[in-house]
């Protein structure tokens, strides 16, 4: 049955999407990608360096990964929307994570200033994925603003500390009309599939895989947790109760004897 994801128009396979940092080498992240089967791949601008193209990460993706730069350092609207104008220039296509974080103890999106750079540039063309706390009421002027897709935080960024915010995730993915992509704060494969367990159309996974002492065999470990969430969500799941329920009959069975 066809379970394809769609995102701007773009049908996708899978439901990982991962990241280009922290690796002790960008030379592994062909075969991270290979076994990870995942089709997006973000990208901070700032890591590009945009006049010389045949010495920055990007030389390591294949053309075929749908690019999502992100907006990583912006601390404002204006900032995100100019580092993604520079994205496109530099031929990075339309997608754009946007980032504005202002905190530097904590990371925590500034939801106001990203609802105001999702706007101007989804009107610019741009499929605009933003990464924001999980506020339901934030979420709904992401989608008005134009948004392809809301990125809410599990937890902290580069934590590995999971789901902390699962109820309020639970709001977003209930309530939302757009894919709902978990990003940040996931840190093991069983929590990726919890994530996908919950309803969540994907996962973004970067720190937990590029950290790992084997990141190739992590994201074939995560690849495999993603598709077990999402088949274990479509089935239909049994329901949970506060009483035992006996898995075989118990009636008058030793009687008959």
């Amino acid at each position: 049955m066809n379970d394809q994801l769609v995102i701007g128009g773009k049908e996708l396979s899978s439901r990982l999407f991962i990241g280009t940092g922290k690796y002790y080498s960008d030379e592994v992240i062909p075969e991270v990608i290979n076994r990870s089967k995942s089709e997006v791949i973000t990208v901070a601008v700032r890591r590009v360096d945009l006049n010389r193209s045949e010495q920055h990460v990007m030389k390591y993706i294949p053309k075929e990964m749908t690019l999502l730069p992100n907006t990583s350092g912006a601390r404002t609207a204006e900032e995100a929307v100019r580092i993604a104008r520079l994205a496109r220039a530099a031929g990075m296509g339309n997608w754009i994570k946007i980032e504005v974080i202002s905190d530097q103890k904590y990371l925590l999106p500034d939801n106001e200033e990203t609802i105001k750079a999702t706007e101007q540039l989804a009107a610019e063309g741009f499929v605009v994925l933003p990464y924001m706390s999980p506020d339901l009421m934030a979420a709904k002027k992401l989608e008005e603003a134009g948004a392809a897709a809301v990125m809410p935080l599990g937890a902290p960024i580069g934590t590995n500390r999971g789901l902390q915010t699962k109820e309020l995730i639970k709001l977003l993915i209930s309530e939302s009309k757009v894919p709902i992509i978990i990003d940040a704060g996931i840190g093991k494969p069983s929590e990726a599939a919890e994530a996908m367990e919950l309803g969540a159309a994907a996962v973004l996974v970067n720190t937990a895989i590029a950290a790992a002492k084997d990141p190739v065999a992590m994201a074939e470990a995560f690849a495999q947790a993603v598709e077990a969430g999402r088949t274990a969500y479509r089935t239909g799941m049994a329901t949970k109760s506060e009483t035992a329920n006996a898995s075989s009959p118990l009636t008058s069975f030793l009687d008959s004897i």
